[in-house]
């Protein structure tokens, strides 16, 4: 335990370590921390620019070859595609297909949804599957997929300012725009 002297020192002690506490109290609490889920997940911070990135086959599960005459013996055919695993990498990307896979067969497909919309911050994953490796993958993709498109129809570069003339150009009778609202 951190104990105080006492006396004149002791005010000036316990002054300058109120101070101390206040400042990182307010520090943590009032300036925004770039220590979110996007840091810790390395997605790229909220706002961020993200352009497309070249085409990529990453590993795949292709296939599974049950054994008829034993139903509990399976073997997982795994494609590692463009990322060149081998050996000990491609066993451990192969072991996080094979979980995906077991989850998708043991979560209700009703529960096999991620929503990462601000109009409906209640309803972000479903109990069973923010359990899974499978879940906090998937709401990684739907942030990204919503950033990639907010960089492609920004209407300051090129492509946004097309995506936005066409859109102008249509009859605005019975289209709703959400994003508007």
């Amino acid at each position: 335990m951190f104990l105080l002297p006492r006396g004149k020192t002791s005010r000036i002690s316990r002054k300058t370590i109120s101070i101390i506490i206040t400042v990182c109290f307010f520090a943590t609490t009032v300036v925004p921390s770039q220590a979110m889920a996007q840091g810790l997940l390395g997605l790229p911070a909220a706002g961020t620019m993200v352009s497309l990135s070249p085409v990529f086959t990453p590993t795949i599960l292709r296939g599974i070859r049950v054994y008829p005459n034993n139903s509990l013996k399976f073997d997982f055919i795994v494609d590692s595609g463009d990322t060149g695993l081998k050996g000990i990498a491609l066993k451990n990307e192969s072991e996080r297909l094979i979980k995906y896979f077991l989850a998708v067969l043991t979560i209700p497909e009703d529960n096999l949804w991620v929503n990462l919309s601000p109009h409906e911050e209640d309803r972000i994953i479903p109990d069973s599957l923010a359990l899974t490796d499978m879940g906090t993958d998937m709401l990684a993709q739907d942030y990204l997929l919503k950033q990639i498109t907010a960089s492609l129809i920004y209407p300051e570069d090129e492509l946004g300012k097309q995506f936005w003339q066409k859109i102008y150009k249509k009859p605005m009778k019975n289209m709703a725009l959400p994003i508007f609202q």
